[in-house]
Formats: structure tokens, sequence, C-alpha cells
């Protein structure tokens, strides 16, 4: 995994959970485009975060090649609908799966930037705990802000929190009441956005309130 930061001159902003278009242009001519959600919230330089891939056309050159200095053809901010700011409200339950948590981190760097006093719950499935994105961070306590992380592959030893896929008992454990008329994110591989999703509704949660956004293993959407 690579963070990239980028200095845009013109830069007209953007809101948590948007994402932008990043083109590549080979010396023969070929271009290869990629989006990626915006790992960074409003107000803050744009970033992406990117997850090798041994067989990627894109994501290769932005984790081994890109250096300081070097400039890049991006689109953005494109996307209106997965996105939140404080005055939409909460609470908030943000589930992720795998770099399917890029977009919820913004979406909570955002709720600090605002001094939002919305509480939040982030439901994180990773394969284990060393595939854990943004780890150091969000191991930093936040007031209002619950983090729960089930690893589904391998657990360390002393390992006491959920280790499974994402399923209707540990969603009816974490997720808020529905009584509190909570607004959800979803982010993740499409099958894992369905599950949840769908495991949502079934709890009694508003489908209005319940936003999705499928990508795959590149954290490109």
């Amino acid at each position: 995994m690579r963070t990239i930061v980028f200095e845009i001159p013109g830069w007209p902003g953007h809101r948590a959970g948007q994402h932008v278009d990043v083109r590549l242009t080979a010396e023969d001519g070929y271009r290869a485009e990629r989006a990626y959600s915006i790992a960074s919230a409003p107000g803050e330089p744009v970033a992406i975060t990117v997850e090798r891939l041994d067989d990627g056309e894109v994501s290769p050159y932005l984790t081994d090649e890109v250096r300081a200095g070097d400039e890049l053809e991006l689109r953005g901010p494109i996307g209106g609908y997965f996105v939140w700011g404080a005055e939409d409200g909460g609470p908030l339950l943000l589930v992720a799966g795998g770099s399917g948590v890029v977009p919820l981190r913004a979406i909570l760097r955002e709720r600090r930037r605002a001094g939002s006093d919305v509480e939040a719950r982030l439901l994180y499935s990773s394969r284990s705990l060393e595939d854990v994105i943004y780890r150091d961070e969000l191991d930093e306590p936040a007031d209002g802000v619950q983090v729960v992380h089930t690893l589904t592959r391998t657990q360390p030893a002393g390992w006491t929190g959920p280790a499974r896929r994402v399923d209707a008992e540990l969603l009816a454990e974490v997720a808020w009441p529905v009584e509190k008329d909570p607004l959800a994110f979803v982010c993740g591989p499409t099958s894992f956005v369905e599950t949840v999703a769908g495991g949502l509704v079934e709890l009694g949660y508003e489908p209005t309130r319940v936003k999705t956004e499928r990508f795959g293993a590149t954290g490109g959407r």
C-alpha cells in the first residue's frame, strides 16, 4: 500500500467520499485510467491510497515508480452520492471491506476537521491485522468514534475481537439501533457490499440511508 499526496493548482475542493480519475500515458501513446477514492478530508491536500497489484496496469507504477515532484494527470473531484458532511448528521455507521476503508477514512477525518459531535462506528473487515490500512491512525482514540475490526483469515495471539466475515449476526452486534435513524456508508468488493447493505435493510435500516460504493482490491472504483 502507498498513499500519494498531490499538489493540485486550482483544485476546486472536494467532499469526503468523492474520487478522482488517474490517467497514465505511455511513451507509445497507450493510456490507462483508474478511479481512486480520495483519502483526505476537504481542506486537506488531495491524497489517494493505492494497493499494488502485480498484474495491474496502473498500481505498480503508482506504488513503485512515482516520486516527489512527478506530474500526473487527474480528473475530479467526481461523485455526489457517496459523500458526507457534518450537516448530514448521523449517527454514522461505516462498514469497510479491505481497501473500502479509504473513503470512510476521509469521512472520519472530515468529522474531526469540522468539529462534529456526530457519533460514528467503523466496522472494518480485513484478512489479518497486518492488512489493516491506516492502522495507527484508526488506533488513535477519538471522542465519539468506535472502531471494530474483524479479521477473516488470521488473528494474532490473544485476539478477542470478531474473527469472521461480516454477517447478519455481526451487523446486529455493531450497527446502531434503527430508532436512532442512522446513516450508513458501505464500501468494498461487490459481494461484501451487497451482503452488508442487504443485512442492514433486514435490520430495519431505511434503504435511502444506506449508501454504497463498490470497488476492487486496488482501492480504485
